[in-house]
């Protein structure tokens, strides 16, 4: 199959954009990377009448530290997620995710923004952002609002960005010297997709964990929280003990579905699996 005919838009602002989307009633797509947009374009699963490529919207670009704030424009690239120093440093989960997405001449090509837009439950850096606070700037008719990751990924594929609105750009609070760190993901294939994976951010000032935030992908509809294993942690440090109960933990974080290869008792132990590697090796790092 083949894409059906579409219009094409080249906006240079933000704004251009979105009254390109107006102007095509609706009936249009965001395209920047495409790694995503242009397979699904040639399935006809999606069949735009109009397509907006965002690539050339300066706006969208930019890496810069704002006070206690990293902000990655949309158009930030998967591979800069790996190479450039500021997010290696202050967000250090994109960095140590980023070699797991796909394969490189994928990240090549790939953003940040239409990754986490997609809302792939099986993506890695929708779960990241997920697991390090972000909030996501974005854009439309009324102006510019902020959504927690939180509140930003709500179903499949489905997320707070309502039709004509653009993702702008990611605000994630900076990683600082006390901060512990850990990524990891279980698949068959490298560079296929995750049957689970995880992403760990705790904050230890000394050897206990006074704060922390994980999430898993390919656990459900959406990146998850594992809240109840967070609370586990706190006030604990990373002994055997502390880790099997975050372990146990998860039974009430996750509530993945049955799948034709992959049951969800399967899923869940392997979730268990992977969070006491992860946790193992922080512990045995501090």
């Amino acid at each position: 199959m083949k894409a059906r005919a579409f219009s094409y838009v080249r906006p240079v602002t933000i704004a251009e954009a979105i009254d390109a989307f107006a102007a095509a009633g609706g009936e249009a797509s965001y395209i920047a990377g495409g790694q995503s947009l242009v397979p699904a374009l040639a399935l006809r699963l999606q069949a735009p009448e109009c397509l907006i490529d965002i690539a050339h919207v300066e706006a969208l670009r930019g890496i810069e530290r704002q006070g206690g704030r990293l902000r990655l424009g949309a158009l930030t690239r998967h591979v800069d997620a790996h190479d450039d120093p500021l997010i290696a440093r202050y967000a250090p989960l994109l960095h140590l995710a980023a070699p797991h997405v796909a394969h490189p001449a994928i990240r090549n090509r790939g953003t940040l923004g239409g990754s986490v837009a997609l809302a792939d439950p099986a993506s890695e850096f929708p779960a990241m952002m997920l697991a390090m606070g972000a909030e996501m700037e974005i854009a439309g008719p009324e102006g510019t609002r902020r959504v927690p990751a939180d509140a930003f990924f709500q179903g499949v594929y489905e997320t707070a960005i309502e039709p004509g609105e653009l993702l702008v750009a990611f605000h994630i609070p900076v990683a600082g010297p006390h901060h512990r760190c850990a990524f990891d993901e279980l698949a068959r294939r490298r560079g296929d997709y995750a049957l689970v994976g995880c992403g760990v951010m705790l904050a230890m000032p000394g050897d206990v964990v006074e704060d922390a935030r994980i999430a898993f992908l390919s656990v459900g509809p959406t990146p998850v929280r594992a809240r109840a294993a967070e609370v586990a942690l706190l006030g604990s440090r990373l002994d055997e003990a502390a880790i099997r109960t975050a372990q146990t933990a998860l039974a009430e974080d996750l509530d993945p579905t049955d799948e034709a290869h992959v049951p969800a008792t399967m899923r869940l132990h392997l979730a268990r699996v992977l969070l006491g590697r992860l946790l193992g090796g922080l512990g045995a790092a501090t």
